[in-house]
């Protein structure tokens, strides 16, 4: 039996010892960006990404030792690492043909998560399918056209901007808060308010805080979960066992959100039924088109695919909104020389209003200056995930087609070429300076990504991140919570899909 044992390892070391010898000629082949040379066995160079939560300054600190373009090996899946503009201008330049002059967007794709095959949903997701896949477009096209568009906006009531209403019971919400001075916790406030409008343009309803908080958790518990290092990722040849249950832990959460879906679809056809006036929203059309065009075969969309859709917009639009939003007031709170100009610019704009209108945010420079360069020192979507859709030849190297890539949105927003004195949070650099946009056309700050891929959401975050930050300085004066004020705001970060404070920022408020 021992000598068994041990002629079995001896034969298990040898094949070991020969695929890791495989995978260095076949690396040196594929001629893939620089990177730790040679890789470890096995683990690749896991053990180099630090602590957890981190790596997105683990990948700035590499960079400046293998360059803008590397290639890491995370177990047995190489990633190519984008960390500069130059490298991230070279990707896309070399993808159109190398000219130098046409971008196409060849690292359109995205890594298949292991986590996201949990009930299917990484069949009908736009965060995994192809994006040459006539599905993904004809999801797109839909969220544009009727989950995102202006008019979906307005009530169907008496013309009401959703958004203006959301943001006044933000305002309420806070103001109950200073009234019984207690300290609110931002990311919450915010997510709720978010969640509350998303749910009046899907389905015109609302949920009770109670409610409302739960599926807040939920929806934070899978962003997390997303981002979560998971080893079948990594080893796929494991990934059916699903060693850390997050699959499974998925499935579960995916449940709750497909439950809700199915609930508001059963209750709106019993109102149809019983002869209830339409209420002209997102559902209104799901229901129209599934009736007349999704039953017929050939169709790419369909009740299932809509359900995970509307499952998706929850995630993507809210946690990142409140992620955002919680950074500038961060940022603004320890900057009260900056805050104090945004107070005085909304002062003298808005006077006595007590909220602002969409109307009002081209008149606010300032405030419109503190948001981008929130957007630019904030990015929350720190590592954005792509794979490449095609062979690519860039500065000598060659990333193959499916290899994953990895953009480091958060260290291109912080390159010192690009930007003076990026650590710092100067909003003045904004105004009548630096000329640069974020709706993906400048490759030194991509905080929605750039390409096909970049975020549908873009143009409701727009409108309601500087709506309220706006809202919340013109109205309020903010206190650190005693505690807080004697140690400081504990900035304590975490990366995963969304970059966030450990300790979520609470702060109290006073009503002016």
């Amino acid at each position: 039996m021992a000598s068994f044992i041990v002629e079995s390892l001896s034969w298990l070391i040898i094949v070991v010892i020969s695929l890791y010898v495989f995978q260095l000629l076949r690396d040196a082949r594929r001629r893939l960006p620089p990177g730790p040379w040679p890789p470890k066995p096995i683990v690749g160079d896991l053990l180099d990404l630090g602590e957890d939560g981190q790596q997105h300054r683990v990948f700035l600190r590499l960079a400046g030792r293998y360059g803008g373009l590397m290639c890491l090996r995370f177990g047995m899946v190489p990633h190519v690492i984008v960390s500069t503009p130059d490298a991230l201008r070279a990707v896309f330049f070399a993808a159109g043909g190398g000219d130098g002059t046409k971008k196409v967007d060849a690292i359109a794709g995205l890594p298949s998560l292991d986590v996201l095959a949990a009930k299917g949903h990484r069949e009908h997701t736009i965060f995994a399918l192809p994006s040459q896949h006539g599905k993904w477009r004809a999801l797109r096209k839909f969220a544009a056209a009727e989950m995102l568009a202006p008019r979906r906006l307005v009530s169907s009531g008496a013309g009401e901007l959703l958004q203006a209403k959301i943001v006044e019971a933000l305002r309420r919400d806070v103001s109950g808060h200073a009234s019984r001075g207690e300290a609110v916790v931002f990311r919450h406030a915010v997510l709720d308010a978010i969640l509350s409008l998303l749910l009046g343009v899907l389905y015109s309803t609302d949920l009770e805080p109670r409610e409302r908080a739960v599926f807040r958790d939920i929806i934070e518990e899978i962003v997390g979960m997303l981002g979560t290092a998971n080893v079948s990722d990594v080893f796929p040849p494991v990934a059916a066992l699903d060693l850390q249950a997050l699959r499974r832990r998925m499935t579960g959460l995916l449940t709750i959100m497909y439950r809700h879906f199915d609930d508001q679809v059963a209750l709106r056809l019993r109102g149809r039924e019983a002869g209830e006036a339409r209420k002209n929203d997102v559902l209104d059309t799901v229901l129209d088109k599934e009736e007349k065009e999704w039953k017929q075969e050939g169709s790419l969309l369909s009740h299932d695919v809509m359900r995970v859709l509307l499952s998706d917009l929850y995630g993507a639009g809210a946690s990142t909104t409140a992620a955002l939003i919680e950074w500038g007031m961060v940022d603004l709170i320890q900057n009260p020389e900056v805050m104090s100009k945004a107070k005085e610019e909304l002062a003298s704009v808005l006077g006595d209003k007590p909220t602002m209108d969409e109307s009002d945010i081209a008149r606010l420079p300032y405030l419109q200056a503190v948001v981008k360069e929130t957007l630019r020192l904030r990015t929350v979507v720190p590592l954005v995930p792509r794979k490449a859709e095609a062979d690519i030849e860039v500065n000598g190297y060659r990333i193959p087609k499916g290899t994953n890539v990895i953009v480091n949105a958060w260290a291109i927003n912080r390159n010192a070429d690009a930007w003076s004195e990026p650590e710092k949070f100067i909003p003045e650099r904004f105004i009548g300076g630096e000329t640069r946009h974020y709706l993906g056309q400048d490759f030194d700050m991509i905080p929605f990504g750039l390409g096909r891929r970049i975020c549908p959401g873009m143009p409701l975050a727009q409108k309601l991140i500087p709506l309220i930050i706006g809202t919340l300085l013109h109205r309020f004066e903010w206190e650190l919570p005693a505690e807080v004020k004697e140690c400081g705001i504990d900035m304590t970060e975490k990366c995963g899909v969304v970059l966030s404070l450990v300790n979520p920022l609470k702060a109290i408020p006073k009503e002016i």
